[in-house]
């Protein structure tokens, strides 16, 4: 059984209900699952499990939420090297440049990336909330 850490900030609750939704995907996928707010979580928790998936809407000029995301994932990025990774997140504006962008510095840290991260516009509707699922079950599988 594959152990999933999903790891997320929110400001509006749409990264937040990406997060729970994929959580439910890989947990009815058989995979033992943690969906925890960026806040109350450590970096050194990321070393228990076999997949890592973090989460942050697009922010200011399309980057990670700054304030709480941006530090964790700085210091998470030391310990990515042959870690499997995935990133989410929701998004206003803008063509998913954040997302790239977060999946370049997976890569360029040594993480195994799952593909190149789902991005929903908006608050997430029924057809984005089973893409969720369906991305919680291939972090399962991953």
């Amino acid at each position: 059984m594959s152990k999933v850490f999903i790891v997320y900030w929110s400001g509006t609750g749409n990264t937040e209900t990406m997060a729970e939704e994929i959580a439910k995907g890989a947990a009815s996928a058989g995979a033992e699952v943690v969906c925890r707010n960026v806040a109350k979580c450590s970096v050194a928790e990321l070393a228990g499990y076999d997949v890592v998936a973090f989460g942050s809407p697009s922010m200011g000029s399309e980057v990670i939420e700054e304030a709480e995301m941006e530090p964790f994932f700085s210091e998470a990025e030391k310990a990515l090297g042959g870690k499997k990774v995935a990133v989410f997140g929701s998004y206003g504006w803008g063509d998913g440049e954040w997302l790239r962008s977060w999946a370049e510095r997976c890569t360029a840290a040594g993480a195994v990336l799952l593909d190149d991260g789902l991005a929903v516009h908006e608050t997430p509707d029924e057809a984005a909330l089973a893409q969720c699922a369906a991305y919680g079950e291939k972090l399962a599988a991953f």
